[in-house]
């Protein structure tokens, strides 16, 4: 099958959020936003629901194998179906239906490590229905690090948010915010810069990638006054990776480094924990985010928002995130179709 042949294969999420509203409409939009051929990897029959609740009437088509779905996308959506245990009611999870939420991520991720899809997109999960039911994962960035390995291979995930002008790495990610300091390392810093500066060079078609560090005090942590974790764990992390050629700087105050300006100067942040990255992401440019997953052997990304209960089933959700991640998705696999 031809790269170009290949589909998208995007998850169908938690069935009780508005992840099929986001697909039904993004499929009824394909030729106006020029969107890619994409497989849904979910339940047929919810799907079927979700578009007669909505009023969004839409063509289904279920296949076996995404082989045809480039064909079919054009007057129909292609469906491998990935049956719910039970039906579910807007914004009400049901556990019993874990398994297939999480099975449906696993068949994307199989068909995107055989080559039959060009990416994976997923669609938000709820992490507390998934942990009521002993899923061992704090979310989805572990549990795709854990399917990309096997056979004793180690992956390191690493969660980038991306808007127009601005990209984040959160160096910490599903921790509580008592537990960073003790979690952050020189080593983990170099880590997860190394794997930001290759994917800004591999996916993002950046010659020369510029990165700021971010403080994890305030002010820097004023020389020492205001805690150490800038001289004794950042600082050594901004100097190895200087020293082995990475442009790079910091730590900079996080409060300096999200205005326009200072957004011009760098292609990506890293910062030192999950709130210090997504609340200035978030504040710029709440509709356009996308999360793509660096440090994969194969192409990830997801809106950047949650499961959106209290809007499910209401028909009012956007799409501006699912049809980014969508974009972003098939950008990257085309980068990288030409670089082998």
């Amino acid at each position: 099958m031809p790269p170009l042949h290949k589909p998208l294969a995007v998850t169908m999420g938690e069935p009780a959020g508005v992840g099929a509203e986001l697909v039904l409409k993004a499929w009824q939009q394909r030729d106006d936003l020029g969107l890619s051929p994409f497989c849904y990897i979910g339940c047929a029959t919810h799907l079927k629901h979700t578009s007669e609740l909505l009023g969004l009437p839409t063509p289904l088509v279920t296949v076996n194998t995404v082989e045809n779905a480039h064909q079919i996308f054009a007057s129909a959506l292609p469906v491998l179906d990935c049956p719910l245990v039970h039906q579910v009611k807007p914004g009400h999870p049901l556990a019993s239906n874990a398994k297939a939420v999480t099975g449906a991520i696993k068949i994307a991720v199989d068909l995107s490590r055989k080559g039959l899809a060009r990416a994976v997109v997923t669609n938000p999960i709820h992490k507390k229905t998934l942990l009521d039911t002993d899923f061992p994962f704090p979310g989805h960035t572990e549990y795709l690090a854990h399917l990309a390995g096997g056979d004793g291979v180690c992956v390191k995930p690493v969660m980038m948010l991306t808007i127009p002008g601005l990209k984040v790495v959160p160096v910490t990610v599903h921790l509580p915010l008592a537990q960073v300091s003790q979690e952050l390392s020189e080593e983990l810093i170099t880590t997860i810069a190394r794997i930001t500066a290759r994917a800004l060079l591999q996916d993002f078609a950046l010659t020369a990638p510029r990165l700021a560090v971010a403080a994890f005090n305030p002010h820097a942590g004023e020389e020492g006054q205001l805690g150490r974790e800038e001289i004794d764990v950042i600082a050594p992390a901004v100097s190895t990776l200087r020293a082995e050629g990475l442009n790079i700087d910091g730590p900079y105050p996080a409060d300096t480094l999200f205005w326009d300006e200072a957004r011009q100067t760098f292609d990506a942040i890293l910062c030192m924990y999950h709130d210090q990255a997504l609340i200035p992401l978030k504040t710029i440019d709440f509709y356009r985010g996308v999360n793509v997953t660096l440090g994969l052997p194969f192409i990830r990304t997801s809106p950047d928002h949650g499961t959106a209960f209290d809007i499910a089933g209401q028909n009012i959700a956007r799409i501006d995130s699912f049809v980014q991640a969508l974009t972003l998705a098939e950008e990257i696999a085309d980068r990288r179709t030409r670089v082998r």
